[in-house]
């Protein structure tokens, strides 16, 4: 594995920017250009929708431009298990297609029925480790008219920064940034302090990576009903080896002042609920929330100790979620052991937030419009 060094792309180099990547959206949808501005306000005329189908989770979020970032209305989550057997195997399922193609219907209406104007739908590492991905995305073109794109490894861990990034601690001259996925996961290393609210944090990547490993395609392997510490251990033992390349070329990042990390995903969002003991998950209160390292120790020696029964009736984690949780935690404890920090920024925001963001500052919305 060769880690990804940044450091020498220019500003304003479109090949050096993998979030251009093509305008792929939904064939429903005509893309056309933004309003100018008037006097009046009014509801915009422009929607924008980003959908990310990964391997655990097909997302759609529906969003309008607002003055300072933007404004979600509608969204859309469900479990389908698309890459289910990619840790043994190489090709998607015909029933995980099946619950696929259901959740992707239900995107399509909520897409035509706010009327979205520009729409970009990202497929990541499922699709890109299959060897019927291909076939899979052309049967979605078919049959729903929807143009799935499979991105690449790097345009995933840009989108994911470009999507959390505002909740950086902007006294940070430092920043790990991580995003546990189904099937991978990315990180990348966040160097120098943003110089506004709105400078593009693609620009701070001083390295990348991203790890062909993640909660399914672990916990597959492994097991993820009845895990023990020494299968714990051994998780996080096969992590730590594939994050040792970028942990080397990034070991300066933890010296410099204010380090934290910054996570995204399932994990360290349940990891959050669990510590507020929330009755019932609240994004609310945990996107943003901050953790200190003791108290990430404490909540996930409770669900290593925890059988999947208690895993399941947890109001954080669920039965669909039950045999993935602590996967998702030794991928977590391998990121924090090569990054030791006081402190980790939990998001609940992600990749679907980085392509409205993506799109939105290339249609220049906080601008104006076109310049």
């Amino acid at each position: 594995m060769t880690v990804k060094v940044d450091a020498t792309a220019e500003p304003g180099d479109r090949h050096a920017d993998p979030l251009n990547g093509s305008a792929n959206g939904a064939s429903l949808v005509a893309e056309r250009p933004a309003p100018a501005r008037t006097g009046t306000r009014r509801r915009s005329s422009k929607s924008y929708a980003a959908l990310d189908l990964g391997t655990n989770n097909c997302r759609l979020l529906i969003a309008e431009p607002a003055h300072f970032g933007f404004r979600v209305v509608d969204a859309f989550s469900r479990i389908v298990r698309l890459g289910e057997g990619l840790g043994l195997g190489n090709r998607l399922s015909d029933d995980a297609i099946a619950r696929t193609l259901d959740a992707l219907r239900v995107c399509r209406e909520k897409m035509a029925a706010k009327d979205v104007t520009r729409a970009r739908l990202v497929a990541t590492e499922a699709c890109r480790l299959a060897e019927n991905g291909p076939s899979f995305i052309e049967r979605v073109r078919d049959e729903l008219d929807l143009d799935l794109e499979i991105v690449d490894r790097k345009t995933e861990a840009y989108l994911a920064v470009t999507g959390c990034a505002s909740l950086v601690d902007p006294k940070a001259h430092s920043v790990i940034v991580f995003d546990i996925g189904g099937g991978s996961t990315e990180i990348a290393w966040l160097d120098g302090q943003a110089p506004h609210a709105f400078a593009d944090p693609c620009k701070r990547i001083r390295a990348w990576d991203s790890l062909p490993v993640g909660v399914v395609t672990l916990a597959e392997r492994w097991g993820g009903i009845d895990v023990t510490p020494e299968t714990f251990e051994g998780m996080v033992e096969e992590v730590s080896d594939l994050l040792l390349d970028f942990a080397l070329v990034a070991a300066q990042a933890g010296r410099a002042r204010h380090f934290h990390l910054l996570g995204t995903s399932g994990t360290v969002t349940t990891v959050g609920g669990i510590h507020l003991g929330l009755a019932r998950y609240d994004r609310r209160r945990v996107d943003g929330m901050w953790m200190r390292n003791g108290e990430i120790s404490t909540v996930m020696q409770r669900l290593l100790h925890s059988d999947f029964t208690q895993r399941a009736e947890n109001p954080c984690i669920g039965r669909e979620r039950a045999d993935l949780v602590l996967a998702g935690c030794a991928i977590l404890e391998a990121i924090r052991r090569a990054f030791p920090s006081e402190r980790l920024r939990i998001a609940d925001r992600g990749l679907r937030e980085g392509i409205l963001m993506k799109m939105m500052r290339e249609d220049f919305v906080w601008r104006g419009g076109q310049r």
